[in-house]
C-alpha cells in the first residue's frame, strides 16, 4: 500500500464497517432512529444531566441541531430535559428507562453481528484487529484534539 493511501484506505474500512452495521442493525429495532439521533442519544446515556451546548458541541452540530433532536427523541419518549439547579435558564439532558433499554438492545446486537463476523476470521486477523484498537483510539483522540484547537 502507498503510505499516501493509507488514511484513504483506512478511512473507507472504517466507514465501510460503520455502515454495514447501522444497515443490518436498523431493520432489527423500531421505530428507527437517525444517525445523529442515536450518537445525541448514546452521548446522554453515557453522560446524563449533559447541557444542549455541550451535546453540540461533543457531537460538532449546531446547538439548534442538537435542540431539535432533543425535541424528536423527547416527543418519541427517550430524553427528558430537566432545569439545571446552577442557571434556571439551561436544560439538562436525561435518558429515560425506554431509552437505556433501547441502547443495551442495541449495543447486544450490535456485539453479535461483530463477534459474528470476527469468529469467520482467522486468529491472525482477529490479533492484528485486537492490536489496533488502541491506535485507532489515539488516532480519534488526536482528531478530536485537533478539532477543539479548530
Amino acid at each position: 500500500m502507498e503510505p499516501e493511501a493509507f488514511p484513504d484506505e483506512l478511512i473507507d474500512a472504517l466507514i465501510g464497517v460503520q455502515r454495514l452495521l447501522r444497515r443490518r442493525l436498523r431493520p432489527q429495532i423500531a421505530p428507527q432512529l437517525r444517525g445523529a439521533e442515536v450518537e445525541l442519544l448514546r452521548l446522554v446515556v453515557t453522560r446524563p444531566g449533559i447541557g444542549i451546548s455541550d451535546a453540540a458541541k461533543d457531537l460538532y452540530l449546531a446547538g439548534n441541531s442538537v435542540s431539535t433532536l432533543v425535541n424528536q427523541l423527547s416527543r418519541q419518549g427517550y430524553l427528558v430535559r430537566e432545569t439545571d439547579p446552577a442557571d434556571r435558564r439551561a436544560a439538562r439532558l436525561m435518558p429515560t428507562p425506554a431509552a437505556e433499554a433501547r441502547l443495551a438492545e442495541w449495543r447486544k446486537r450490535r456485539a453479535e453481528l461483530v463477534r459474528g463476523g470476527l469468529s469467520r476470521l482467522d486468529e491472525t486477523d482477529r490479533e492484528t484487529l485486537r492490536d489496533a484498537i488502541p491506535a485507532l483510539r489515539k488516532l480519534a483522540d488526536t482528531l478530536h484534539e485537533e478539532a477543539e484547537e479548530t
